[in-house]
């Protein structure tokens, strides 16, 4: 897209809008993370002021440098991340985020549990499905989520709220439908046990620029949206 970042993100929402409209949805039950890693803060404080306050990271070092920039702190951004957390890393993460959207594993949730005690504060978090069974991406496969997600009763600190994944790339949305509704469907068999307490339905990111329409449209309540909001990778 070739407009400012403020014309990008309108014609992003609009987009969402028109997505959750045809699948029937209502579209304010949709949220756009706007994915900001190797953008600057400057480039983020512009799509604040364009009234976009969710963003994502997927890289810790960088995500805490706009953290604590004095463009951006107290601005009222909420952070997520969503990237690939190594459990020796936990300690900086627990206190930087508003959600973790990449939980993969016991580990490193145990991790992350004993840092949010010791600050007594709390942290949404997401597990990461790996549903495509690619094995180069992070994430537990469908049939371990129900393990993964029951385990997460004994990390009182982490507020479990639903899935995240990234199906395999292809050029063509329609490609990445089957990895969505797969892991809607997952979603909902696990609310229905119960594992998502404190959620209604279940939050489901999934879907980035080439995508996310085909997301929302089966069921995506974030979706990750960076080159479509700023431009290429820098």
């Amino acid at each position: 897209m070739n407009g400012t970042i403020a014309e990008n993100i309108e014609a992003v929402q609009k987009r969402m809008r028109q997505a959750a409209l045809r699948a029937g949805r209502d579209p304010d039950s949709v949220r756009l993370v706007a994915v900001s890693k190797r953008k600057s803060a400057g480039l983020v404080a512009e799509a604040l002021a364009a009234g976009q306050e969710l963003f994502g990271e997927n890289y810790l070092q960088e995500a805490q440098a706009k953290i604590v920039s004095p463009e951006l702190v107290g601005k009222g951004v909420r952070w997520h991340f969503i990237g690939h957390l190594q459990s020796n890393k936990a300690r900086l993460a627990a206190g930087l985020f508003a959600c973790l959207e990449t939980l993969d594993s016991i580990k490193l949730a145990r991790a992350l549990e004993k840092r949010l005690a010791e600050l007594e504060r709390t942290l949404a978090v997401l597990v990461q499905v790996n549903v495509g069974r690619e094995s180069q991406k992070a994430g537990v496969l469908p049939e371990e989520a129900e393990r993964l997600c029951r385990e997460l009763a004994g990390c009182p600190h982490l507020l479990l709220r639903g899935l995240m994944t990234m199906p395999p790339f292809s050029e063509d949305p329609e490609q990445s439908r089957p990895f969505f509704r797969q892991l809607r469907i997952l979603a909902e068999e696990l609310a229905a046990k119960g594992l998502f307490p404190g959620n209604r339905e279940p939050e489901l990111s999934m879907g980035m620029s080439g995508d996310f329409e085909v997301a929302i449209e089966e069921g995506a309540t974030l979706v990750r949206v960076g080159t479509a909001l700023f431009g290429e990778r820098d």
